[in-house]
């Protein structure tokens, strides 16, 4: 049996584009498959910041309460707790609602005369809660972009998933409101993970000038200047912190991203925070250009191994980022690396 030139040439064409449908299917099937996991990773990073704005809720509830000697405070206080533990056990599906009411609840509570430490704890609990809704949201979107297509739904590509959804909740755009504090919602740092040749990360000793008994520790870095690059601003943070020049193309980065909200120098602050790493020698570090708050406010350095970190959160000197000393592996590898690493959040 022989077949044309012909009949070849269309059986050639056939099995290109069934080798085509098939690689695009498989491709897409992979892709698809990351995505669920993406939104499976951005639900419980959600439902962990709800579960911790609701333990918050209940901290400042009792000092509310504790502070007032009015019935209606305390009973609104009370309230506030019930809707904390409602909305902490209610099922995804009436979450929304669940936390839409303690949200309203919560704009509705005075927190003057509360220490601004709480005030602070209770603004970081909400801004990680919309940056967790924000990241879920994003995940669901692209999700559904890719499976609500007529030729992923038509070769049932999705699976037997179910799709996701959004999770719409109210959001504060002044969390500190009622406390003479203003949230600074646009201040970017650009820090660096600042690694030896041993595998230790430089850390800096301060505090806030308004409780210099209170010492906690964090990499190098700071705010970036308006027009300002962040590879810029981390290498002129590094010298002028450290009084090391170090040219930008030596940072892999950013590979993580932190968002804060802290009270400082008698302001609320909201900062998001972006983390290059590079690798040096070890060397003595010796600002080159301290402002008058940072001499007021940083009072040291010293390199530190994980066990360090460890032993430094446990005696009550709190290191930022947090786990920083798990963490510490994940930045030698991207030290390491010949290319930028994708960026992830972290605490």
């Amino acid at each position: 049996m022989t077949f044309s030139a012909t009949t070849i040439l269309i059986l050639a064409l056939v099995a290109a584009v069934v080798v085509a449908v098939g690689v695009w299917a498989y491709s897409t099937a992979n892709r698809l498959d990351r995505l669920h996991v993406r939104g499976d990773q951005a639900r419980h990073a959600l439902e962990y910041a709800l579960a911790r704005r609701a333990v918050v809720t209940r901290t400042v509830a009792v000092a509310v309460a504790g502070a007032s000697t009015d019935d209606t405070v305390a009973e609104r206080a009370k309230r506030l707790v019930a809707l904390a533990d409602r909305a902490e056990r209610a099922d995804w599906s009436d979450r929304e609602t669940a936390e839409n009411q303690l949200a309203a609840a919560l704009s509705a509570l005075d927190v003057t005369g509360l220490p601004t430490q709480l005030v602070a704890e209770l603004a970081d609990a909400e801004a990680r809660v919309l940056i967790a809704r924000r990241f879920h949201n994003d995940a669901v979107r692209d999700t559904l972009a890719l499976r609500t297509r007529r030729p992923v739904r038509l070769l049932h590509l999705g699976g037997t998933a179910p799709l996701p959804t959004y999770f719409e909740i109210a959001e504060r755009a002044t969390p500190a409101a009622g406390t003479g504090l203003e949230v600074d919602s646009v201040r970017t740092s650009a820090r660096v993970v600042l690694l030896d040749e041993a595998g230790r990360v430089l850390l800096l000793r301060g505090c806030d000038p308004m409780t210099p008994d209170v010492p906690f520790w964090f990499t190098v870095g700071g705010g970036v200047e308006p027009g300002e690059t962040l590879r810029a601003a981390a290498v002129r943070e590094l010298w002028e912190e450290t009084g090391l020049a170090l040219d930008s193309s030596a940072l892999r980065g950013p590979i993580w991203r932190r968002v804060a909200v802290f009270p400082f120098n008698g302001e609320l602050i909201r900062s998001e925070e972006l983390f290059f790493v590079t690798r040096v020698d070890a060397f003595d570090p010796s600002p080159a250009s301290f402002t008058v708050l940072e001499r007021r406010s940083i009072s040291g350095n010293k390199w530190c191994e994980p066990a360090d970190i460890v032993a430094l959160d446990a005696s009550g000197e709190t290191v930022y980022p947090y786990e920083l000393d798990r963490l510490l592996p994940e930045a030698v590898a991207a030290a390491a690396a010949d290319t930028d690493p994708e960026v992830r959040s972290i605490r």
